[in-house]
């Protein structure tokens, strides 16, 4: 059986090419119905996982959706986790930084919507914005009026590096404290964002995704690839690996991302809190005091 978590899952290391990497599906002889059907499926074990992880309160899940503009992040969202209890789910889509925001240090603004424990926390877009906008446009790091940084020369390759550490120290503290954290990067093709763009002018009801703006960033095309594989090679580790999901086919990249979601988050001792002694005397205690009041609750509660 094809492993997708292993397949489309990379460590770190310095042979890694983007364009090397597929962004059509991988010919799995699935049907289209055959694909769904294993979505349901998954979507039905995440269910039961964050029931656990909801209850037992001692692990946490942060999800990073990355990738071009059009490669399907939100409808990931939508998809995957249509059956995720939203008590136990938060969702955070990182735009444009505030002026607030720019008066912070670049990792303020994502500290505050960072999941708590029970918590699955999903960001879409998230703190590389911070190493891949900026590097493509390093005006914006000046606009931030960072001290000490006035000059566009000294927003360099040491620059990102360092960038590139904090992140690195981030996401090993988060996974000490017991937070999972998952990075998925949606790897579509050029010629399918063309696509995607085209529907979104000539259909009616996807008018309000587009925007004038992914027009003009598309000529920074080649920019954001290397500034993506320079990312994802310097912050792609064993315990934090990156996903590179294919994705030209929305439908197998929610598949993959689904399998490789419910993949990891067995890899944690998700249990529902087991009763001591006393706990389960209230709940009997309880549940007599109920039967005083309820005749045949007991039976009914036996029978489910």
């Amino acid at each position: 059986m094809f492993d997708r978590e292993k397949s489309f899952r990379y460590n770190g290391g310095s042979n890694f090419k983007l364009s090397k990497k597929p962004t059509a599906a991988i010919d799995e002889n699935l049907s289209k119905t055959d694909i769904k059907a294993r979505i349901d499926s998954n979507i039905l074990t995440l269910q039961d996982l964050q029931g656990k992880l909801y209850a037992q309160n001692r692990f946490g899940i942060l999800i990073i959706f990355q990738g071009m503009d059009g490669s399907g992040k939100d409808s990931m969202i939508r998809h995957i986790l249509s059956g995720v209890n939203p008590q136990g789910c938060e969702v955070t889509s990182f735009k444009v930084p505030t002026s607030i925001e720019l008066n912070h240090d670049y990792l303020w603004r994502v500290h505050r919507h960072m999941p708590s424990r029970g918590i699955i926390g999903i960001f879409n877009r998230s703190y590389y914005e911070d190493v891949l906008v900026s590097k493509v446009h390093p005006q914006l790091i000046l606009n931030a009026h960072i001290g000490g940084v006035t000059k566009l020369k000294q927003v360099d390759d040491d620059f990102f590096e360092g960038r590139y550490q904090d992140i690195n120290f981030l996401e090993d503290y988060m996974t000490r404290n017991g937070f999972m954290v998952l990075k998925f990067f949606l790897h579509m093709s050029k010629d399918e964002q063309k696509n995607r763009f085209r529907r979104r002018i000539e259909m009616p009801d996807h008018n309000w995704k587009f925007s004038a703006a992914d027009i003009k960033e598309r000529q920074y095309w080649d920019d954001y690839v290397d500034a993506y594989e320079t990312a994802l090679k310097k912050t792609a580790t064993k315990q934090n690996p990156w996903y590179v999901i294919p994705s030209d086919d929305k439908w197998y990249s929610r598949l993959c991302v689904s399998d490789i979601i419910d993949h990891r988050m067995k890899e944690l001792p998700l249990k529902y809190p087991d009763l001591d002694a006393a706990s389960k005397e209230q709940l009997e205690s309880a549940l007599d005091e109920l039967e005083k009041n309820y005749p045949g609750l007991a039976e009914h509660v036996s029978a489910r």
